[in-house]
Formats: structure tokens, sequence, C-alpha cells
């Protein structure tokens, strides 16, 4: 990232994005994992976007996502990343990607076009974002003849420190969220989760974790020992023992567990806009005007409870309930 100070924030850089749907809805299942991850792949090889892990519950998913610079671009591989996206019979598709090779190599003021608008697309995480729950969003009314938002909001993101031990951190709060709502007792038995889908030995889900190490063949390993020391499975359980049997609502029942420290930190790491090392917040602080204008007023790190030596960009409230008015009919 370049000094100075400017007024937004610049694509590169490693994020935690989330999102919730409507009214915290619960919609999705287990098939709905599946179109959204392939969805995830097809995006994410179009936008340039590494994907680190992830995690889609019921009624919300985590990304955390390495958003590098986009360099030059040949036309031979935007075609690639554009069939890639727009797979054969995709019904809001403006071209084939036979045409817009024709097209490109046609060359003139048409062609111009089309590459810079392509182009702007890619390495960018709003871009990826929208053009993520866009798709999602489509196949999902269109699948459950429904119309409408199905998203509450844009997406929360948060700056992360490109440091291997804080993006640990991060990826972990994630692929604990299985254990956390009580689906299974360790993460590795979750499909629902980068870790637990690299585990059963998915290649899509280990690439992304071996990013973190430089794509090491042994990150995976290491990775685990990362989880594990964050004490997050339920005390007495075995590793590899998933909770079973639902109770008469559908849901999985809890057992006692203890999360580690991720107990009372959690919004920490989706609200907090910036996180990492206080050097790293105070740095965004100076050179980015965005931050400036959403942080706290005192405009200084906060230090995240039980985390030694990580800050937050912003001090995290507790969620505000409604009370009950009666308004006067008229």
């Amino acid at each position: 990232m370049r000094t100075g100070r400017v007024t937004e924030l610049e694509a590169e850089g490693v994020y935690h994005c989330s999102s919730k749907t409507v009214n915290g809805e619960n919609l999705f299942s287990d098939i709905h994992l599946r179109v959204f991850r392939d969805m995830l792949r097809r995006v994410a090889d179009f936008s340039g976007v590494s994907v680190i892990t992830y995690c889609l519950l019921e009624n919300h998913f985590h990304l955390l996502v390495r958003i590098s610079p986009v360099g030059a671009i040949s036309d031979k591989e935007l075609v690639r990343r554009y069939r890639r996206l727009y797979s054969e019979g995709y019904l809001y598709q403006a071209l084939t990607a036979e045409d817009l090779a024709a097209v490109l190599d046609q060359g003139g003021v048409e062609a111009a076009r089309i590459r810079r608008a392509l182009v702007a697309r890619m390495g960018n995480v709003s871009e990826f974002m929208k053009t993520l729950k866009q798709r999602f969003t489509l196949w999902f009314n269109g699948n459950h003849r429904r119309f409408g938002p199905l998203w509450s909001d844009r997406f929360k993101s948060v700056l992360i420190e490109d440091n291997v031990s804080v993006i640990e951190t991060v990826a972990a709060y994630i692929d604990l969220n299985p254990v956390r709502a009580g689906n299974v007792v360790h993460p590795k038995d979750s499909m629902r989760s980068g870790f637990g889908r690299a585990a059963k030995g998915e290649r899509f889900e280990r690439d992304g974790i071996a990013l973190l190490y430089g794509r090491d063949p042994s990150g995976f390993e290491r990775y685990c020992k990362v989880l594990n020391e964050n004490s997050a499975f339920p005390c007495g359980a075995e590793e590899g023992d998933s909770i079973k049997g639902p109770d008469v609502s559908g849901r999985v029942p809890h057992r006692p567990r203890r999360t580690g420290r991720f107990l009372s930190v959690l919004r920490h790491f989706s609200n907090g806009k910036v996180f990492g090392s206080k050097e790293f917040v105070e740095r965004m602080f100076d050179e980015f005007s965005v931050f400036r204008e959403v942080v706290t007023r005192r405009r200084s790190p906060i230090a995240v409870p039980n985390m030694s030596g990580l800050y937050s960009g912003t001090r995290v409230r507790r969620a505000k309930t409604c009370k009950k008015v009666r308004l006067p009919l008229s």
C-alpha cells in the first residue's frame, strides 16, 4: 500500500468479509452451500482473488480473501476468466466467450471498452463481493420462487494486517463458526467451512490454507495446530465426533463447550474495520481517510480482549435491542 493520505481505501490487502440474510432468516442448507462454493470458485478465479478460507451457515457467510493488484492481463487470459465466470447457458451473459475473443481480436474502440470494463471488475473487493452476492441471489430467488433482497446489507469488511499470525487468528475464527453454532464438535467435521473441506482433502480449500504459508505443502498441518491451540473444542469430546440428533425444531442441540479466546471478542472480527497490531491500525488511520470517518472519535487503536498484541480499529459495542412502543391509532 502506498504511503500518504488518500480518500479511499485501495483494493489490495487481506479482508475478512461477511454478509447476513434479511432479518437473519435461516435459509441455507447443504445444497445451497454446494452452489455457493461453486460460484465462489468461479467469481474468485475471474476476479483474481485468492480465497484463504470461508464458512457458510444457515443465515450468513464469512470469507477471508487476499486481493492482489491487477497486472497485465492478456486477451487470452481475459477470455479464459470470462468463460470461467459465464459458464455455458448463463442467462445474463452479454457475450459468449467465443464472441468476446472475436471482438478482442478485431481490436478498436469497442474492444478497448470491453477490456477496460472487465479488468475494472478484477482485483477489487467491492466488485468481487458484488458479483458473488448478485449471482447467488439470482440463483436462490429463481430456484425458490422468491423475489426481492436476499442480503440485509451490502457487506461488512475488515482490513486484516498481512501478517501470518494475524491472518491465522482471523482464519481460525471463521473456521470455528460451526463449532460455536453447535453444529459440530470439531471443525474438521463441518462441510460448511474451508477447513472442514480441506480436512476431507478438497484441493480448492487446501490451496487456500496453503496461501497462509507461502503455498507450503505442510501448511495444513501447521494450521491444524493453530486451531488446537485455541482450545475451541468441547470439554471431553473426542476429535472427529459430531453432535448428533437435531431437536424437534430441526436445530442441532448444543453441548457444553469452550471457545477459548474467541468467546468474548467475536464482534471485533466482523465490525472492527481494521484488525492487527497497534502499529498497523495507527498506520491505517493515517493513510486512509475512510477509516477516520467511521472509527471511534478517539482515533486510537482498541486493544482486543484476550488477544495479546492485537488491536481493532473501532470500539465494538453490544447490539442494541428494540423496545416495544405502543403507537396511537390516529
